[in-house]
């Protein structure tokens, strides 16, 4: 038995991954890019399917995981050590396994504040404040993920948050960015994906890049029918194709051949690395005959820029992913350090 995608039973909880290791067989093998995704259980979960016993059972894992972590010199030794006999890895960027792959090149695309974006990110950040003094426990773990989503939602565009569809362009940073990079791949008659997060603004991302490009692209979210999914697949493709494509990062991160685009663009960001690679790996995959370039969204000043320069800091699996996702790390700050945290600098979210 093979599992292709096997990170799709990390959750050993799931009903999908009980009924998955329930299957008999002779030999079993799993294809992954990312063994661990949000935390040390998920490598244990794969290995559970792979080779039972070898880890453990999961609470014993996670007392070890514990112990490997409060190691002060190369923490996870111990485990790769215990596991990399049965691990064969390779890299898309090693030129002794693929020698005719091109290079990817990520760059952070810094955007502005509207000054409608910086007056409800204040606002939204005193909400948050008043919040705080009265809430504890499972109610303020819930308010801080509701305000963190809410921020984000700022960031992109004062209207996602509104929810009154007048998504003018001038009162969002990032859509001014975007028609900056766009305009350019317009001349170039170059193709991109455009991620976000957000299934709610992906038409309206599309009716700017139409505007922008000339002519209309496609759109695939969670509510896209999976049989439509080949075709738009198809269409992009096709050299004559649409020009972009925007995408949830959710229903159109993983599983898709998009090699027709040299341009991914993360429009907003998932504090997952892990989830982020796999959606620019839509393009940067086998068959890609142009260099990659990725832009990742970040506004100035806001908690996107925090949570950024947190990410970058915490490379390696150690971190990977801030030990259960960003999200889950900021609910666990008091509230001093959250309010530092997500607090706007007007300075650096207005410089032009």
């Amino acid at each position: 038995m093979i599992l292709d995608e096997a990170q799709a039973i990390k959750n050993s909880g799931s009903k999908q991954t009980r009924m998955v290791k329930q299957l008999k067989a002779a030999g079993r093998i799993v294809l992954t890019g990312t063994p661990v995704e949000n935390r040390l259980s998920d490598l244990w979960s794969l290995f559970d399917f792979l080779n039972p016993g070898l880890l453990g059972g999961a609470k014993a894992f996670a007392s070890f995981a514990k112990q490997l972590a409060a190691r002060e010199h190369n923490p996870y030794g111990p485990l790769r050590a215990l596991v990399r006999p049965y691990i064969l890895r390779r890299l898309k960027t090693d030129k002794s396994i693929i020698a005719d792959l091109p290079d990817k090149t990520e760059v952070k695309a810094f955007c502005g504040l509207s000054r409608k974006q910086a007056a409800l990110y204040e606002q939204a950040v005193r909400e948050l404040e008043e919040q705080l003094k009265r809430l504890e426990g499972i109610q303020r773990r819930g308010i801080v993920l509701a305000y963190l989503m809410r921020l984000k939602q700022i960031c992109n565009h004062p209207a996602q948050w509104l929810a009154d569809g007048s998504y003018e362009p001038a009162d969002s940073g990032k859509f001014a960015r975007l028609n900056e990079i766009c305009e350019e791949l317009a001349e170039r008659q170059e193709k991109a994906l455009v991620f976000t997060q957000f299934r709610e603004i992906t038409a309206p991302l599309a009716g700017y890049l139409e505007k922008i490009f000339g002519r209309p692209g496609l759109v695939l979210h969670g509510q896209t029918a999976v049989g439509k999914r080949r075709e738009l697949v198809d269409a992009f493709q096709r050299d004559d194709g649409p020009p972009f494509f925007v995408l949830s990062i959710k229903a159109g991160g993983t599983g898709l051949n998009l090699t027709a685009a040299s341009h991914v663009i993360h429009f907003d960001r998932w504090w997952n690395p892990a989830v982020e690679n796999q959606a620019t790996d839509r393009a940067f995959r086998i068959g890609q005959k142009k260099n990659v370039l990725v832009h990742k969204f970040v506004c100035r000043g806001t908690v996107e820029e925090k949570i950024d320069a947190l990410i970058a800091e915490k490379s390696g699996m150690a971190s990977d992913l801030l030990d259960g996702g960003g999200e889950k790390m900021l609910t666990e700050m008091n509230d001093k350090e959250l309010l530092r945290f997500v607090s706007l600098d007007i300075n650096r979210a207005t410089e032009s």
